[in-house]
């Protein structure tokens, strides 16, 4: 599964002075380099069309990232899909495999193993891209590490110097419920989105496997392949359900865990449907009425339900469920595309 050679890999941090270095492992540019190139391609576009501006507030901006590394098939079939559908999309992801890191944060280094799957050297430089698409982004460190340098650097260089509207952190290799959330790096990525005043969402999903986003292609036909367009698909259709109406897409500090189901029975995008739920299951706590009841069901037994996706609200300090007004915000928004178990 795993590629033999090398993806073009161009670092983000080699010059402080903005030149071009070379060196065997390739072209290397710096951050401010590029960014100096991207305003100049903006001066030329806005010269051609006369700078023209829209008076429509388009709010597609979105940091992709996850835990299970940059060049995993699932989270470059999201990217894919999200782009297909209109966002603008920077993807920035850990250059590793940091599952089960959570909320963990450490400087980025310079690589002393290759990329996962082989595709950057050893010696790669802390931060790095695609010289074939400057926005497939990794950064040598934990999920936290990655989206913040997704937030902070890639987004005002792609953005024209703005923030991200949204953060989609996965999907995740495998699902994140319950209070096993509190270890998962894609929740924790999710988290420091919120913490940082970016409303995010985690989400996570069961048929998927760590294997290389070479196999989209290589291997379509198989279960792996076809989970990952799925799931793909259906996150498209949660985040443009949840950021298509005017107004804050979430409260301050808050995130949403999402969780699908098995594609074993469910084998098309159409077949799922999303349930509201809660990260842990609580008798005594009364949340938002919906389906005719204060009680809302704990994702782990909606995803084993049957062809249901689990949508928990829940607090990006302490990654436990939220009160019922919070609940009521999300379900404003998202309503129109949630159901209720039989």
């Amino acid at each position: 599964m795993n590629p033999t050679t090398h993806e073009v890999i161009i670092g983000t941090n080699i010059n402080t002075n903005g030149n071009i270095k070379r060196n065997a492992t390739g072209l290397f540019l710096s951050s401010k380099a590029r960014m100096l190139s991207n305003i100049g391609f903006t001066v030329i576009l806005l010269v051609l069309f006369g700078f023209q501006t829209s008076s429509a507030t388009v709010r597609n901006k979105v940091v992709l990232t996850n835990d299970d590394g940059w060049a995993v098939a699932i989270v470059r079939a999201q990217n894919n899909a999200l782009k297909a559908a209109g966002f603008d999309v920077v993807l920035s992801c850990p250059a590793e495999n940091e599952s089960g890191t959570g909320s963990s944060s450490a400087p980025p280094t310079i690589l002393l193993i290759p990329c996962e799957f082989n595709t950057c050297p050893i010696s790669s430089p802390p931060e790095g891209f695609n010289a074939s698409d400057p926005r497939l982004n990794y950064v040598n460190s934990f999920p936290v590490d990655a989206v913040r340098f997704g937030i902070k650097t890639l987004a005002p260089q792609f953005f024209d110097g703005s923030a991200p509207d949204f953060v989609v952190s996965g999907p995740n290799v495998g699902n994140n419920l319950g209070s096993g959330i509190q270890g998962s790096g894609t929740v924790g990525a999710a988290c420091e989105a919120a913490r940082e005043g970016i409303p995010s969402v985690a989400f996570s999903a069961s048929t998927a496997s760590q294997i290389s986003f070479t196999t989209l292609e290589s291997d379509p036909s198989s279960t792996n392949t076809l989970a990952a367009l799925a799931y793909a698909q259906l996150s498209v259709k949660f985040v443009q359900a949840l950021t298509s109406a005017e107004g804050p897409f979430l409260p301050p500090n808050i995130s949403i865990n999402v969780n699908y189901p098995s594609i074993s029975l469910c084998p098309e995008p159409f077949d799922f449907s999303f349930i509201l739920s809660r990260i842990l299951e609580d008798d005594t706590a009364t949340d938002v009425e919906q389906c005719g009841t204060t009680h809302l069901p704990a994702e782990s037994n909606v995803v084993t339900e049957g062809c249901f996706v689990s949508v928990s609200v829940f607090n990006a300090s302490n990654k436990a469920d939220v009160g019922a007004d919070t609940q009521a915000f999300v379900l404003n928004r998202i309503s129109g595309i949630l159901s209720c178990l039989p």
